[in-house]
């Protein structure tokens, strides 16, 4: 079994229980592949160089073989790593050396008995929606990809923004706001539920539209399928709004707009046996933690 490692940093309190991943790995006589800029900070910050068969700076550069993806980090490193695994279509692993982890679940304490799951195919498959982003000038188109949300927000700090919005090409509303989320299914549960959206399952064929901060109180989130396609026109002072996309951001002149659409394919996590959404929900929310509940 090939298995790929892709990680950005770790908290200093994870070094110990990492060396023993890559060690018990090595006893499943599993080739262990290092995205090259996590294995250079393994070596330089927390002084373990793990035994390895190769490395990758893109996906590009990972064998057709690979088995699984392992994300080393918070839900931010599950983001980019989806990216690093051919877009989605080498299942990913998420390991929580971060915080809350809603994606990246399998946390410390579980990694060995996930280990031996996972080699054994003891294991679940969910297959998530991707957004696909078309970032439309006079001169060119550029494709990018979300598993969470595209969201465009002002980069003035005092004026709103006008995002006229079209769904398939029907006019939806202007959001005079400071900004519009577009989510997946996965993503309700980030940027547009701090904002009063709704939780969706990940299996929920669904977009969440949802303002930010609109002017409007009586606007809200809006769900639609996600088979429908979104058209957004930004408007607003100066010359560039700012569009967020997963964990990366980068400024869009205004004479540009957006077409968001389902992406061309799904995003396979990893779920144990054992874990579910609504457990997640309950743990991650810690909606048990009044006793009437």
């Amino acid at each position: 079994m090939k298995i790929a490692f892709y990680g950005q940093t770790i908290n200093p309190d994870f070094i110990e229980e990492l060396l023993q991943l890559f060690n018990r790995l090595k006893e499943k006589q599993v080739e262990c592949f290092v995205y090259r800029p996590f294995l250079e900070y393994m070596q330089h910050d927390c002084g373990i160089s793990p035994v390895i068969t190769g490395l990758f700076d893109n996906s590009s550069d990972l064998p057709e073989d690979v088995s699984y993806m392992f994300s080393l980090g918070g839900d931010g490193t599950f983001l980019k790593s989806f990216l690093m695994a051919k877009n989605g279509s080498i299942p990913l692993v998420g390991i929580n050396t971060g915080r809350l982890g809603f994606l990246s679940d399998i946390s410390r304490e579980e990694i060995e008995s996930a280990i031996d799951d996972i080699i054994e195919g003891n294991i679940l498959i969910d297959e998530r929606t991707a957004l696909e982003l078309e970032i439309v000038s006079e001169k060119q188109t550029e494709l990018q990809y979300a598993l969470n949300e595209i969201a465009v927000t002002k980069l003035d700090s005092s004026s709103m923004i006008n995002i006229h919005t079209y769904i398939n090409d029907e006019f939806l509303n202007t959001y005079w706001a400071d900004g519009l989320i577009v989510a997946t299914p996965t993503g309700s549960t980030a940027y547009t539920l701090s904002v009063g959206g709704p939780i969706l399952t990940p299996d929920s064929e669904n977009i969440v539209i949802s303002p930010i901060a609109p002017h409007n109180l009586t606007v809200r989130p809006v769900v639609v399928p996600d088979h429908h396609s979104i058209t957004l026109h930004v408007e607003g002072r100066g010359l560039h709004y700012l569009a967020s996309i997963d964990s990366k951001s980068e400024p869009i002149y205004f004479t540009e707009y957006l077409k968001i659409r389902k992406a061309p394919f799904k995003v396979k996590t990893i779920r144990l046996k054992g874990h579910s959404f609504f457990s997640t929900l309950r743990n991650k929310l810690m909606w048990g933690a009044d006793k009437r509940n």
